[in-house]
């Protein structure tokens, strides 16, 4: 079991969850959506990897509005506590548990996502993607970890090739990919096959005890 965060919203978490689920033959949980509920996150990777139904476990807050999960509950009148979370049953197969945004996006007005991964108590995958300020986002996610004491199990990057900031990132963390997926101009089951046939075997024995 893992905890899958990003460096940021848009760091492709979704994209690697999917990959994930195939590469590990996985269970799927979002604890917290956030916006998006006629089709969120669970669905996405349900359309994506074509895995059975009892392979995703159902999102504890829903929320209507996409915002940080402590707004956008405000706005429904609940609020999130760590005691609403306990990891799903499932039946020996492994976990993928995806967050809400980063690591310190706020679940309510004391704690944040790495507050959650505490709560837990699992590693995490980070889902790192090519763009301007990734470096930047990448080191203060992966320093973050480390001054908290939390696991880092693998780094992953999704979207588009950039061997410069893969090289920074693994000379001043020691922090190198599991795996580097590409930007598909769809997402679909036949392509996150073939990722899986590349980097697969990688990701298992890293991550699978």
């Amino acid at each position: 079991m893992f905890f899958l965060s990003g460096i940021h919203t848009d760091a492709g978490k979704t994209v690697t969850a999917a990959f994930l689920q195939m590469a590990l033959n996985a269970d799927y949980w979002k604890p917290i959506q956030a916006g998006d509920l006629a089709f969120g996150d669970t669905d996405r990777v349900r359309a994506w990897t074509g895995a059975a139904a009892e392979r995703f476990h159902p999102v504890r807050h829903a929320l209507r509005t996409p915002a940080s999960p402590h707004y956008a509950a405000r706005l429904d009148g609940v609020e999130i506590a760590l005691t609403d979370f306990t990891l799903p049953a499932t039946n020996g197969r492994s976990l993928i548990v995806e967050g809400a945004g980063g690591l310190l996006v706020p679940i309510n007005e004391r704690e944040t996502v790495a507050d959650l991964i505490v709560h837990f108590g699992l590693p995490v995958v980070l889902a790192s993607r090519h763009y301007l300020g990734s470096i930047n986002h990448t080191l203060l996610s992966i320093a973050y970890l480390r001054q908290r004491g939390i696991p880092l199990a693998g780094l992953i990057y999704s979207g588009g090739d950039s061997p410069e900031t893969v090289r920074i990132i693994g000379e001043q963390t020691g922090v190198w990919p599991l795996a580097e997926l590409p930007e598909w101009p769809e997402i679909n089951r036949a392509n996150l096959a073939e990722a899986v046939k590349t980097w697969g075997a990688r990701v298992s024995k890293a991550l699978v005890p």
